[in-house]
């Protein structure tokens, strides 16, 4: 049993040095984002509410700007009902239409069985 022992002021240093260098590697590691190859600020799907609109043809279904936007929907857009239900549309982009709804043909959604206000997923198509 040898009486060496580190100092106080020694340990403190050694802590320290430790320290530092827990920090400098963690400062190397890329987020997850950048490791998945995912654009930022891009969501791929969206869930909202489904209104009906007669206005609307069978084959399109209108979005508000900001939504086609955010989805990154230019020409085509899928809509999953109940998980179940999958429909494509080609988009009708108007800025009346409200944020967090897709309004689309009532006779087409009748015919499938599908409420109005029901919920529904939409990505790009």
């Amino acid at each position: 049993m040898s009486g060496e022992r580190a100092t106080p002021e020694a340990e403190g240093e050694e802590r320290e040095q430790r320290k530092l260098d827990v920090k400098k590697l963690v400062a190397v590691i890329p987020p997850p984002s950048a490791l998945m190859g995912r654009r930022q600020g891009q969501a791929r799907e969206k869930r909202i509410r489904l209104r009906y609109c007669p206005d609307v043809s069978p084959e399109q279904a209108k979005i508000s700007s900001r939504l086609a936007k955010e989805l990154g929907i230019t020409e085509f857009v899928e809509m999953t009902v109940a998980g179940r239900k999958r429909f494509r549309f080609k988009v009708v982009i108007d800025d009346t239409v409200p944020y967090d709804y897709i309004f689309v043909n009532p006779d087409l959604m009748r015919q499938y069985g599908i409420a109005d206000n029901s919920m529904c997923t939409i990505r790009r198509g």
